[in-house]
């Protein structure tokens, strides 16, 4: 394994346990605080400690600002475009969040894993039967993940699981601009913009109780700071190089690190029922991930023989 795929595939785990852990600093901190303006305050403490870090990498490497000022159409476009669909993503996952337990809105969140390749029909790209035979699997433990003996979702299992369509448009929105911009850049761009959005919603729908806000700092800093800012610029820096089916598959492993976190810190325990599910899900994670990986590799092992 090359030095620069190692580095690219240890930052998306470090990302993923970041992801992971963020479920229960958000469920934390919207306790006392509206989903709307916890996310909002979040998104916008995100954009400014990324506009920090690009303030003093500008100021020491002056060429960095040639090179941005070169490429800035193409940071402008993709920072507005993954921060509308980042700001409805994370906005709506919130409220979900609000109103289930973070094991299970870990391992719906995940479902995006099966729809970007789902998604990928849309711009003309054949899916393969293994596939197809994943996502049977994913709504198979979807099911036992939120419907419930008497056949109803909850509000919070409905909202994760839009928001994972969302999230998975968002990843096909970074694969689109990722070779053309400066990964940190574009990512301070995307939470101004998601932040800029969340900071009008809220003055039109909500009255902020900055005195709770404040009080949930350490959960805020946490999802702001390093979930959010951290956590989605590791992203775009990790996913460059890797092979698609590798990056998803590491990042899926959040789903797995929120149901522990959330046993280990707020004691939320899966029923059995529940349990299966999250086992189907990380089963067909790995179905659509992994194996489609792996048959290509022997395909081109095939070729050289």
């Amino acid at each position: 394994m090359k030095p620069q795929t190692l580095r690219n595939s240890l930052l998306l785990l470090l990302t993923a346990a970041i992801w992971g852990s963020s479920f229960v600093a958000q469920s934390v901190g919207m306790e006392n605080v509206n989903p709307l303006v916890f996310n909002g305050a979040r998104l916008i403490l995100a954009g400014a400690a990324l506009l920090i870090v690009m303030t003093f990498r500008i100021l020491r490497n002056p060429v960095l600002a040639g090179q941005l000022r070169v490429s800035g159409r193409a940071h402008l476009t993709g920072g507005i475009v993954t921060g509308v669909i980042l700001f409805a993503a994370s906005t709506i996952q919130s409220y979900g969040i609000k109103h289930t337990t973070v094991g299970k809105a870990g391992f719906i969140t995940a479902f995006y894993i099966i729809l970007v390749p789902l998604f990928s029909i849309l711009i003309g790209k054949n899916v393969s039967r293994i596939i197809w035979l994943a996502v049977a699997i994913a709504v198979t433990g979807l099911y036992l993940i939120c419907i419930n003996e008497s056949f109803q979702i909850s509000r919070g299992d409905l909202y994760v699981l839009v928001c994972a369509f969302a999230f998975a448009a968002h990843i096909l929105a970074i694969d689109k601009f990722i070779g053309k911009v400066d990964g940190i850049a574009m990512s301070c761009i995307q939470f101004l913009v998601a932040g800029g959005i969340s900071a009008i919603m809220m003055a039109f729908f909500v009255h902020p109780d900055f005195a709770a806000l404040a009080a949930a700092w350490r959960p805020l800093l946490y999802a702001g700071v390093l979930s959010a800012g951290v956590g989605y610029t590791l992203q775009i820096i990790g996913q460059k190089g890797l092979h698609p089916a590798v990056a998803s598959l590491l990042m899926s492993m959040e789903s797995c690190i929120s149901v522990i976190a959330g046993w280990l810190v707020l004691h939320q325990a899966l029923s059995r029922r529940e349990l299966a599910g999250c086992f189907l899900m990380f089963g067909a994670i790995v179905l659509a991930d992994l194996l489609p990986m792996l048959g290509t590799r022997y395909a081109a092992a095939d070729s050289q023989g």
